[in-house]
């Protein structure tokens, strides 16, 4: 065990936090698991392989609810994925050096916070207008995405659904339902990349608890978007908790600034 249990302990409740947040908006929590494993991890191989079974468990259960209540529309997902699957596995099965996967996990870290926040607020004004585009911009948006998606180990729902809310691509909660999909997708696309590449590395017994509290957590925040109980509240104060950690990370970890 690499962990103190203090510290395992912190980081479970952290991790069903989390999964709770994000899974009630359609998201896994890559984002914020990479940002606190960060904190508790050193080697980078790690915190990609936790982030991305951790998003995995929990977009498969919100993913089974979604098309269970008829909101996922596999026709329309599918122009997203099929660019994005092979472009994440790409993106895994590149080797970064450590400063630079840093630097470019910071970087992340902190567009997604800005993007969750945007998409709250996003969420208060925008009408119920949906706009049509031409198919190709599907492969272009899910390809762009499911390879930064594989290159810093998240799912990349986090980002795609603010653009889709922004471009008013279809109703909030198929937007949800899409963005579920999507990281579900990249996520067992990254693994089979770090797999292939040799630097999928799990630590059992942390990783183990980990998943029960995603699970956990991920089945209590699905629960909450489906009864439209979600605080968008919440939703701000996660991002700005991204924000300050993507920006550590950034600073620290990537630039190696001592403060």
């Amino acid at each position: 065990m690499l962990l103190s249990t203090l510290e395992f302990s912190l980081v479970m409740i952290s991790f069903l936090i989390i999964a709770t947040l994000y899974s009630s908006v359609g998201f896994g929590g890559g984002s914020s698991y990479l940002a606190l494993l960060a904190l508790v991890f050193a080697s980078f191989f790690v915190i990609r392989s936790v982030a991305l079974v951790c998003n995995l468990i929990v977009v498969s259960g919100s993913t089974y609810h979604y098309w269970r209540k008829g909101l996922l529309d596999l026709k329309n997902s599918l122009p997203f994925a099929l660019v994005s699957i092979p472009m994440a596995f790409f993106g895994a099965r590149f080797k970064l050096q450590e400063n630079t996967f840093f630097i470019l996990l910071g970087f992340s870290l902190i567009v997604a916070a800005f993007v969750l926040i945007y998409q709250t607020l996003i969420h208060k004004s925008a009408k119920p207008i949906i706009s049509k585009y031409p198919p190709y911009l599907a492969y272009i948006i899910g390809g762009v995405i499911g390879l930064l998606s594989g290159l810093v180990g998240i799912g990349g729902g986090i980002f795609l659904a603010p653009i889709l809310h922004y471009m008013r691509w279809d109703k909030s909660i198929k937007i949800a339902a899409l963005a579920s999909f999507f990281i579900l997708v990249n996520s067992i696309s990254g693994l089979g990349g770090l797999v292939t590449k040799a630097t999928f590395q799990l630590p059992f017994v942390e990783t183990l608890g980990l998943i029960v509290a995603v699970f956990l957590g991920g089945q209590i925040g699905i629960r909450l978007c489906l009864s439209n109980l979600t605080a968008n509240g919440i939703k701000v104060v996660t991002g700005l908790l991204v924000l300050f950690v993507g920006i550590r990370v950034l600073a620290i970890n990537g630039f190696l600034i001592e403060f």
